[in-house]
């Protein structure tokens, strides 16, 4: 049987060589970017784990919130009768770890989430009562026609199934809140603005607004904006609040 014949080495370019070459030597050094990213990763949680003094601290914390959010409760009712609109827009402009989590689960049901949110509500004895007991980590007031308009058309959006929605069309009003006339985005101002008889559907069908923060920020205390703080009932002068963050 004749010996086979060896067959020629396939030729591979140059070019395909140090293509490949390149490519390892990114994958080696990529590989080492996530490693050392890990390693960070690690080094920082590690670092960042709290102490047991500071879980103590917050604990302490939390419990004086809640035994201070009970003595607002028992001082005396704000009364519909003294406020100068039944409209109110309310922020939250603090609150993280030192909130207990009754005083979490009143912001929450204002549909204020996160710190900087703002909702349009109407003044009932309940939502006074509610804002009262929250008051340390809350701004809210009055808000004028033209701050309305400007929320809505700067910062409005709609709530469709869970969805965060842009109010770009007016089709999406229309479908939602068609059926109590309310068919754009004018009408839904009027609708706020007026507190009409269709005012919980609208906001509802309403995003919170997420606001900016103001230059300067807030002074981080919970003193109350009639006493030289920034929390509470600020009357007309929320319009001066919003005018910054929005």
């Amino acid at each position: 049987m004749a010996d086979e014949e060896p067959k020629p080495l396939t030729y591979i370019p140059e070019v395909i060589l140090k293509k490949r070459k390149s490519n390892e030597e990114w994958a080696i050094k990529r590989r080492q970017q996530l490693e050392e990213r890990n390693l960070r990763s690690k080094q920082n949680k590690a670092f960042n784990l709290k102490t047991a003094e500071q879980y103590i601290q917050e604990y302490r914390n939390r419990e004086l919130d809640l035994i201070q959010m009970k003595h607002r409760g028992k001082k005396r009712k704000l009364s519909l009768e003294t406020l100068d609109s039944k409209l109110l827009f309310v922020i939250r402009i603090q609150g993280k770890n030192d909130m207990h989590p009754k005083t979490r689960k009143i912001l929450y049901f204002l549909r204020l989430r996160k710190i900087f949110d703002g909702v349009l509500v109407k003044a009932n004895e309940g939502i006074l009562e509610m804002l009262q007991k929250v008051e340390p980590y809350i701004a809210y007031g009055y808000p004028n026609l033209k701050n309305v308009r400007e929320l809505i058309y700067k910062k409005g959006f709609a709530k469709i199934e869970g969805q965060k929605v842009p109010l770009t069309d007016n089709n999406i009003i229309e479908q939602a809140l068609g059926k109590h006339g309310i068919m754009c985005i004018e009408d839904i101002v009027h609708e706020i603005a007026n507190v009409g008889p269709h005012f919980k559907e609208v906001t509802s069908f309403l995003w919170p607004f997420t606001l900016n923060k103001p230059e300067g920020g807030f002074q981080g205390k919970k003193k109350l904006f009639k006493e030289g703080g920034d929390s509470g009932n600020r009357g007309d002068k929320i319009n001066e609040l919003i005018g910054k963050m929005n």
